[in-house]
C-alpha cells in the first residue's frame, strides 16, 4: 500500500492530486504545518529534513514533489497523465514538468520569507516586491505558452500538477492575473477538476 506524508497547503498536494487522478489506493498521514512530529527522530528516518511530501511504496521511500510524481507515473501510471517519450508532447511536458520549481517557486519563497517567515524587524519590503514583480515575469511565460490550449501539453498531465499548483501558489501571494487571462483561466479549469477537489479537502 502506498503511504504519502502530506501537509495541507504544501507541496505534497501534488502527490495527493496526482493519486487522486490516478485512482490509486494510498494510506494519508497527514501533519499540521510546523507539528512537532515533524521533526522527530521517527519522522526524520523517513524524511531527513522533517518536511512534506514523502511517499513509501513497499520498501521504497521517495522525496520531493516532483520526483513523487515522476516515480508515480512510472511505477503506476500505465502510461497515463504523461505523454508517449516519442510524442512531440514530451520534450514541453518535460519543460513544464520542471518549470514550477525551477522558475515560478523560487520567487514564491523568497516573497513569502521576507511578508510571513521572518519577524517584522527582519523583513525587507524591497525584496519583497522584487520577488513579486520576478514572480511576474516568469507568470507571463505561462500565460502566452498557453494561449489557444487548454493543457500545457496535449492532454491534461503531471506538468499541469506541477505549474497549475506553482501557479495557484502565486494567486495566493496575491499576484495580479488581470492581465494573463489565459493563465487565470487555466487556474479556474484545474481547481475544477474533481481529482483536485478531493485532494485539497484533505
Amino acid at each position: 500500500m502506498l503511504k504519502l506524508y502530506f501537509a495541507p497547503k504544501s507541496r505534497a498536494l501534488r502527490a495527493a492530486w496526482l493519486l487522486e487522478e490516478m485512482g490509486l489506493e494510498y494510506e494519508l498521514q497527514s501533519f499540521a504545518l510546523g507539528d512537532p512530529a515533524m521533526r522527530a527522530a521517527e519522522y526524520r528516518a523517513i524524511h531527513p529534513m522533517g518536511r512534506v511530501p514523502a511517499l513509501e511504496d513497499g520498501d521504497v521511500t521517495i522525496l520531493e514533489s516532483g520526483a513523487i510524481l515522476e516515480y508515480l507515473l512510472t511505477r503506476h501510471g500505465d502510461g497515463r497523465f504523461r505523454p508517449a517519450t516519442n510524442s512531440k508532447d514530451y520534450p514541453v511536458y518535460l519543460q513544464w514538468l520542471h518549470y514550477a520549481e525551477g522558475m515560478i517557486m523560487p520567487p514564491v519563497n523568497s516573497y513569502m520569507v521576507e511578508t510571513f517567515f521572518l519577524p517584522p524587524e527582519r523583513q525587507s519590503e524591497v525584496h519583497a516586491k522584487r520577488a513579486k514583480k520576478l514572480l511576474g515575469q516568469m507568470l507571463v511565460a505561462v500565460d502566452a505558452a498557453l494561449e489557444g490550449k487548454c493543457y500545457r501539453a496535449g492532454e491534461f498531465s503531471a506538468a499541469d500538477i506541477m505549474t497549475g499548483s506553482a501557479a495557484m501558489s502565486a494567486k495566493t501571494i496575491g499576484v495580479d492575473m488581470a492581465a494573463l487571462p489565459n493563465l487565470s483561466a487555466y487556474i479556474d479549469r484545474l481547481a475544477a477538476r474533481p481529482a483536485y477537489e478531493r485532494a485539497v479537502a484533505l
